[in-house]
């Protein structure tokens, strides 16, 4: 539906029934307001990221956002032809002073071909799942997706945040931001809540989703030289911080969870 290089030849039967996706490639504009020169974030510098192309894959059932953070993400939101951008929306955005080129597929409704799921799970080099925070079912399936993952690539270390949106409606909120924390620990993931409508987290989003693709598919030097890097720039406070949470943590197994999935909430470590 976007590149035909990543789809295997179909029946004409089958190929009539797809919607042709379009490509949208937002203005320089957009490139420089998403530049990240983040101080604490972990520097990814290796060879590998260069140049490269990361096929991002947006998962989750109705009406919970996957869209609009997509159109985010691709700087059409509020634009008149914000319709006709189709499904998919590449850009290259400045992360940690590293050029990264993404495409952001938002394909996963687009019909109601079981095979077009089935190859949705086995083509992206990272994924972003999906719910509504204002919604428990959603929540639900979010976990369903996660699952469905895991079997779809079993030997294969995929970066995968999950996502709950809509943070901003906070009188209609069903599912806890302690509730996504421990989903995502549960299933191995990253986790972060999102607001669509504020725009808030969603650059912290697309720029955690490069950093966990680079941390993978950098070498173990290249990664090891990062977290040194990373190391010598941390604050004494921080280090002093982190310790006596640790301490804390040791006498209250309530606070040892928190600990835990705190890692989890920041998408820039492993």
């Amino acid at each position: 539906p976007v590149d035909e290089r990543d789809l295997r030849p179909l029946p004409p039967e089958e190929l009539s029934g797809l919607v042709r996706c379009t490509s949208y490639s937002p203005g320089g504009q957009h490139r420089q307001s998403w530049a990240s020169d983040s101080s604490d974030s972990v520097i990814s510098s290796g060879s590998d990221s260069d140049g490269s192309l990361y096929k991002v894959i947006l998962l989750g059932e109705h009406g919970v956002g996957k869209t609009s953070l997509a159109r985010i993400f691709g700087g059409v939101e509020d634009c008149a032809d914000a319709e006709e951008a189709g499904n998919t929306y590449d850009r290259s955005i400045i992360v940690d002073g590293e050029e990264a080129s993404l495409v952001v597929f938002d394909i996963w409704e687009q019909d109601d071909s079981q095979w077009l799921q089935n190859h949705c799970m086995k083509m992206g080099d990272a994924y972003i799942i999906v719910y509504s925070v204002t919604d428990k079912v959603s929540f639900e399936k979010a976990s369903e997706l996660r699952i469905q993952l895991r079997r779809a690539r079993q030997t294969e270390d995929i970066p995968i945040i999950l996502v709950g949106n809509k943070s901003d409606l906070v009188r209609s909120r069903e599912v806890s931001v302690d509730e996504g924390r421990a989903c995502a620990v549960v299933f191995d993931c990253k986790f972060i809540e999102t607001s669509a409508a504020l725009h808030h987290n969603v650059k912290d989003l697309f720029e955690g989703i490069v950093r966990q693709i680079r941390l993978r598919k950098d070498s173990k030097e290249d990664n090891a030289r990062r977290m040194a890097n990373a190391k010598r720039r941390e604050s004494i406070s921080k280090k002093a911080k982190r310790f006596l949470g640790r301490i804390v943590a040791k006498n209250n197994k309530k606070m040892a969870f928190k600990a835990k999935s705190k890692s989890c909430h920041d998408l820039s470590v492993l």
